[in-house]
C-alpha cells in the first residue's frame, strides 16, 4: 500500500504542475491580444488636414466640423444647398479656403440624415466620417463613405460659423432648435420692443457702437473701411455721417424714433460714399466706387468691399425680423430680385452668400454685444447665429 500511496501522493503533484503550465500559456496569449486589438478598437480619426495629405484610396475615420455643401472642385456653397449628396468638411468651422476642406460623398442610404439640404443644423457640427480617402469633385476626398456620426456628442465651435451662443440658455431660449417660420416668429418676439433712441442720440451711440479698437477717439467707417475722427461727423464732404443700410425709402420710415434710429443698421459712412450707395439694393458688380476701395454700384446695386458683406448682409436680415409690421412701422421684407421701389430689400440670394463667406468678425460682435448693453437692450440673433438666416429663408 505504500507505493500505491507514494504515487497517489505524487499524482496530484504533477496535475497542479500541468494546470499551472496551460493557465500560463492562457494567460501569455491573452497578453498578446492588446497588441493586436488596440488598434483597431482604439485608433484616433484623422484630421481634415491629414486626409487630405493621405489620398490613398485607403478606408480611414475623419474627424472634422461641416463647412458647407461642395458643388464644384473650387466651390463649396453655405447656404441654398442644392441636395444632399455631398458634405465639406474643415479642422475649424470657420474655414472658408476649400483647399482646407475635406469632399464627402453621402451615399443615398445617408442623404437623408446627413445632407444639407434636408439637415441644414449640420452645419458647423463636429462629425466623424469614415470611407475611402480618395478625390471627388477633382479635390481631396472621401468617397465610399461607410459610417457618419456626430463627433463627442454634437459639440460645435463657437461663432461666427453657427452653433452655440452664451446667449442661447437664456436671451434666446425660446429660439433654439426651431427652423422656418417657427423660428422667425420666436426671434421676432425676442428682439422687438427694444429701447428706441432719438436721431440725435445715434451720432453719440455710433461712436460708442463704431469706435476704432486702434484709436478710441476714431470711428470706422461701414464701406471705405476708414479710421475718421470721431468729431468728423456733419454733412460735409470728408466728414461721416448716419448710413441706414436698410435705406430710408425703402423701407417707409422716417428719423423719428424707430427703424430710422435703430443702430443695428446705422453705421458711420463716408458723406460721398453713402450718397452713391443711395437707396440701392445690394448685390454683385457694377463700376469701381471712387473713395471706396473694392466697392462697385450700378443703377440699382451697391457691392460693399468683401469684408463687410457678411455684416450688410445681417443687418438686414436682422431688419426684416425686427420689423413684421405689427407695431406701427412698416413690415420689411428681404426680396429676391433688385430694382424694386417697394418696401423690400434684395438680392436675398447674393446676401445668404455674403453671410456665408463673411464670417462674424470681433468687432462685429463686440457691436452687438454694445448695442445690447448700453443702447437698445436687443440683439442681432444674426450675428450670434448666422446659420439662422438660411435656417429661415432657403
Amino acid at each position: 500500500m505504500t507505493p500505491h500511496l507514494g504515487k497517489g501522493r505524487a499524482r496530484p503533484t504533477s496535475l497542479a504542475s500541468s494546470l499551472a503550465a496551460a493557465l500560463a500559456l492562457v494567460l501569455s496569449l491573452v497578453l498578446l491580444l492588446p497588441s493586436v486589438t488596440a488598434p483597431a478598437t482604439a485608433a484616433t480619426p484623422l484630421t481634415v488636414s491629414q486626409a487630405i495629405g493621405q489620398q490613398t484610396g485607403a478606408t480611414q475615420t475623419v474627424r472634422g466640423y461641416v463647412v458647407g455643401q461642395p458643388t464644384a472642385t473650387n466651390t463649396v456653397v453655405r447656404s441654398s444647398f442644392p441636395n444632399d449628396y455631398a458634405l465639406a468638411i474643415a479642422d475649424s468651422a470657420s474655414q472658408t479656403s476649400t483647399s482646407s476642406m475635406l469632399y464627402v460623398q453621402i451615399p443615398s442610404a445617408f442623404r437623408s440624415q446627413w445632407g444639407l439640404r434636408t439637415n441644414q443644423s449640420l452645419m458647423g457640427k463636429q462629425i466623424d466620417v469614415t470611407g475611402a480617402l480618395a478625390s471627388y469633385f477633382s479635390h481631396p476626398g472621401m468617397t465610399s463613405t461607410s459610417a457618419l456620426a456626430l463627433s463627442g456628442g454634437g459639440t460645435t465651435e463657437p461663432p461666427p460659423t453657427g452653433g452655440s451662443s452664451p446667449w442661447d440658455s437664456t436671451y434666446y431660449a425660446p429660439a433654439v432648435g426651431k427652423t422656418g417660420t417657427a423660428l422667425r416668429t420666436s426671434l421676432h418676439d425676442i428682439i422687438d420692443d427694444n429701447t428706441k433712441l432719438s436721431y440725435d442720440a445715434v451720432w453719440t451711440a455710433l461712436k460708442d457702437t463704431d469706435q476704432d479698437p486702434a484709436n478710441s477717439s476714431n470711428v470706422i467707417e461701414l464701406y471705405t473701411g476708414r479710421s475718421i475722427s470721431k468729431s468728423s461727423n456733419g454733412g460735409s464732404t470728408g466728414n461721416w455721417n448716419r448710413e441706414h443700410v436698410w435705406a430710408q425709402s425703402r423701407g417707409g420710415f422716417t428719423t423719428s424714433a424707430g427703424p430710422g434710429t435703430d443702430l443695428h443698421h446705422i453705421r458711420p459712412e463716408d458723406v460721398t460714399v453713402n450718397s452713391i450707395r443711395g437707396n440701392k439694393d445690394f448685390d454683385d458688380g457694377g463700376s469701381a466706387v471712387s473713395g471706396c476701395t473694392d466697392c462697385w454700384t450700378d443703377g440699382d446695386s451697391f457691392e460693399p468691399r468683401d469684408a463687410v458683406k457678411g455684416d450688410v448682409a445681417r443687418m438686414l436680415f436682422y431688419m426684416a425680423i425686427r420689423y413684421e409690421g405689427d407695431d406701427g412701422f412698416t413690415d420689411l421684407e428681404m426680396s429676391s430680385t433688385v430694382g424694386t421701389s417697394s418696401s423690400r430689400l434684395g438680392d436675398l440670394e447674393t446676401l445668404l452668400a455674403w453671410n456665408a463667406a463673411d464670417p462674424v468678425s470681433t468687432f462685429e460682435m463686440r457691436r452687438n454685444d454694445r448695442i445690447h448693453a448700453q443702447w437698445q437692450g436687443n440683439r442681432n440673433p444674426f450675428i450670434d447665429h448666422p446659420e439662422w438666416a438660411a435656417a429661415i429663408w432657403n
